[in-house]
Formats: structure tokens, sequence, C-alpha cells
């Protein structure tokens, strides 16, 4: 007879129960993963996406604070050769990008790399890459809507000469009580997430078209200032100073991956989902290479320093006239709102795939019958991440965002070996190529860039994780819903 009133974890187990090893491990089968698609708590996902929406969603989610903001802040870390940092970034991006491609197409659900690793390394590890996706999303929101205050002051100061007060758009810390402009970001964002994905995906077509044509007007006025003296001393801070500028710049590319969460929302997700995860990769870094390229040949790399608007700055100071660096504030304040509208998309999916599989609590699951979207998660989720852009600091919501993302990655890249060993004969509309050579040298990338990332940034990571741990071992283990089909 079992010994009730011992305590859970010295309880002798039931004949036939499985181990606390085999309870960790235990793997989402790909089929069901599949069969569950689109199915929340009181409704559905509508599949309303095609591939041109979905590629959108993957440059909106992408294309915005890295390049707007947070290259003011990398320069000054490497100097002119800030081109080699993106092109570090680019290549981790690349790899983790062919990885996602292969996974999308084959197990194309809202979970993103979350339900990969639940369907290839089992219950604790998809556990653990959720949580890190909760970072990277939800923190990347906030960074994301900071950086947005930034250029809606230079906006508002080029068309009727008044700013936001600093008390009003800074975080405490940095002169302010809050930050107001990253607050509204966010909560317009959340208005047009609960309209519908399909509503969303529209506006945010809209707002991508717009950032492009500002990347391609600074780059067309920046080069007419362009000094090929600003690149004479290339690398002033050595390798070390590329590595760490490319670590931040990482912030630039995480979003490619926002597309995978919407395999739930996708008219044909195994064909669409590699391509536009692809595609919106080749264009963002193409522009990335091209927007530093031109800003570092127009100003000395050591102005970058403590330089905000940094794009709209340097137009204003080749054109001699603040016309053209108002116009690019105003596709900034259009385009980086889009990332804003496209990653907290993304967050809301892979809690609510996490919900349904009972790893976190049901309300992040329901599903508006009227919208097709989950409401609550929306709202909830919102409310979180305009909370911390209202009170943080853009540096430490990058670096914080950077290394959530790119443990996710190397765990993406881990998971498409193990489903080529484990599941050889599944259909696959996309393949990695080069046999285990890119997802191994995606991981190594990862790894790397992990590393270069500062102390602090590691200490606030551990803890995280154990949050996380904690959660996980006190509420999610036990209301698993693969637990409760073990019973």
């Amino acid at each position: 007879m079992l010994d009730q009133g011992a305590p859970p974890q010295n309880r002798p187990r039931p004949p036939g129960s499985p181990g606390l090893g085999s309870r960790l491990m235990r793997r989402k089968p790909v089929e069901r993963l599949v069969a569950e698609g689109g199915q929340g708590e009181g409704g559905s996902l509508r599949r309303s996406l095609g591939m041109w929406q979905l590629t959108m969603i993957s440059i909106g989610a992408t294309l915005g604070t890295g390049i707007f903001v947070v290259l003011g802040e990398s320069v000054p870390k490497a100097g002119p050769a800030v081109t080699i940092s993106f092109v570090i970034a680019g290549l981790t991006a690349l790899f983790s990008a062919l990885s996602y491609a292969e996974l999308a197409g084959s197990i194309p659900v809202a979970g993103s790399s979350y339900s990969y690793a639940y369907a290839t390394m089992g219950e604790l590890v998809a556990w653990v890459c959720g949580w890190c996706l909760v970072l990277e999303y939800g923190v990347s929101v906030a960074a994301v809507a900071v950086g947005w205050g930034e250029y809606l002051n230079e906006l508002l100061d080029g068309t009727i000469g008044v700013t936001i007060p600093d008390v009003l758009s800074s975080a405490p810390g940095e002169g302010g009580i809050i930050n107001l402009p990253g607050l509204i970001v966010v909560l317009l964002a959340m208005v047009f997430l609960l309209g519908g994905a399909k509503e969303s995906a529209r506006a945010n077509t809209i707002m991508v078209i717009v950032k492009i044509a500002a990347l391609v007007l600074f780059c067309t006025i920046g080069f007419m200032g362009f000094k090929s003296g600003n690149y004479s001393d290339f690398m002033p801070l050595g390798t070390a100073g590329v590595s760490a500028a490319a670590a931040s710049l990482f912030f630039s590319y995480i979003g490619f991956d926002a597309a995978s969460t919407a395999g739930e929302e996708a008219k044909n997700p195994q064909r669409d989902l590699p391509r536009a995860i692809m595609l919106s990769l080749v264009i963002v870094t193409a522009l990335y290479v091209l927007v530093a390229a031109v800003a570092v040949g127009a100003w000395n790399w050591k102005d970058f320093e403590g330089s905000e608007a940094t794009l709209a700055a340097i137009m204003n100071d080749v054109s001699g006239q603040h016309f053209w660096g108002t116009l690019l504030a105003a596709g900034a304040v259009i385009s980086i709102a889009s990332v804003v509208l496209t990653v907290l998309y993304g967050q809301t999916r892979v809690l609510f795939a996490m919900s349904r599989d009972g790893l976190v609590p049901k309300a992040f699951g329901k599903v508006s019958k009227k919208t097709g979207t989950p409401r609550v998660n929306t709202v909830i989720v919102s409310l979180f991440c305009a909370a911390l852009a209202s009170v943080i600091p853009l540096g430490k919501l990058v670096d914080a965002t950077s290394i959530g993302t790119l443990f996710a990655f190397g765990l993406v890249n881990i998971a498409v070996i193990v489903l080529r060993r484990t599941r050889p004969d599944m259909p696959r509309t996309f393949r990695v190529p080069l046999g285990w050579l890119f997802p191994v040298l995606g991981f190594g990338f990862c790894a790397y860039n992990m590393f270069s990332l500062d102390s602090i940034t590691w200490v606030v990571f551990g803890v995280w994780m154990a949050v996380g741990l904690v959660f996980y071992f006190l509420y999610g283990m036990s209301r698993s819903r693969l637990a409760s089909a073990e019973k």
C-alpha cells in the first residue's frame, strides 16, 4: 500500500508508472501536434494567411528597431567593422533559418521552436525552449517599443517643434518616470491583434512597405555624404569589439521565426512557411548590410556614441536640412510599430500552443469565436510587455532578448538533427542542405554569440531559467496533457 502521507517526491511509484526521467523526456508525436493545429479552448484559429502575408509577418517582425536604433548602440562597440558584425549575426540567423524552414514545413504549428523541441527532445527541453521564447518575444516587444519612442520624438520635433519630455519618454534611471510612447504603441498593437489575424496581417503589410521605402530613402540620401576616410580605422576595438557588437546585433535578426508561429493560420503551411522564412531573411540581410555600410560611411564611428534616432540624425547632417530626417522618422514610427505588432503576435501564439499542452494556464488557449483570436492571451501579454516597455531601458532589453533567442535557435538546430534520426522517412517540403553540417554550424554560431554577451546578461538569463523551471515543476509537469494521458 502506498504511503499517502509521504511527500510526493518520496512516495513509491505505482507499478508501471513512468519515472521522473521518463516524464521529463516524454515527447509529443508529430502527428498529434499537426492534428491539434488551430484548436483552442472554445474555438479555433482561422487559416487565412498566404505566402505573401507570411513573408510580410517575418519581415515585419525582423526589420525595425535593430537597424533604426540598435545600430547606433553597436557602432561604438565595433567601429566601422560593425558591417562584419552584421554579417556574423546574419550567418547565425541564416543557419538557424534553414533549420526553422525544414521544421516549419514538417511540423506546421503555432508553437514554433517550442513545438519542434516537444516533438524531438522531450517535454522539459520543450518547456525550456518555450520559456526562452517568452523572453525573446515578450522582452523584444518592449525593446522595440522603447526604440519607437525615440523616432516619435524626432518626428514631433521636425513637424510641430515639440517633443515629449524626458520624464514621460524615458525609463526610471534614465531621467524619466515612465516611457509613455513605449506603453502606447504596445496597446495600439494589442487593439489590431484583437481584430483578427487577417486584419493584422493587412495592416502589417502596409507598414512593411513603408519601412522598406524609408530605408531605401536613407541609403539614397546617406550615400551623398559618404566619406571613404571613415573606414580608414576599420577595426579600432579589435575582434572582441566585433564579437560583442554581433551578439547585440543578433537582436536585429530575431523575428524571422515569427512566420513559423503562424503555422496554424496559414492556408498552405508546408509549402509557404519555408519559403516565407528564407525569402524574408534574404531581404532583411541585404537591407541591413547596405544601411550599415552607408551609415558608417556618412558618419565617423565615434559620432554614434549616445546618438538617438541615429538614421534620422545622419540624414539631417548629410542633407543640411531637417526635412529628410523628419520624413525618415515618420517612416520609422510606422515601421517599428509593425515589429511590435508582429512580435506580439508571435508571443501570443507560442503561449497558445503551450496552453493547449497544459503547461501554462488555460486562459492563454481560449479562442474568440467571433474573431478567431486568443483574446485573453493577447490582453495579458500586451499588458505585460507594455509594463516592461514603460520602465526598463533599451540596452538591458536588447541583450536579454538576444540571449533568449540564441538559446532557442540553438535548440532548433539540434531538433533538426534529432528528427532526422528518429523520423528519417517523414515528409519534408524543405531540407537543410549538406546533411548535418549547417545545423551543427548553426548551433555553434549561437553558442559563440551567447558567450560574447556580458556576465550581467547571463545572470539575468540564469534567474529567468530558474523561475521557469520552478513554474514547470510546480505547475506544468503535473498538468501536462501528455501526463494526463499516461494516468
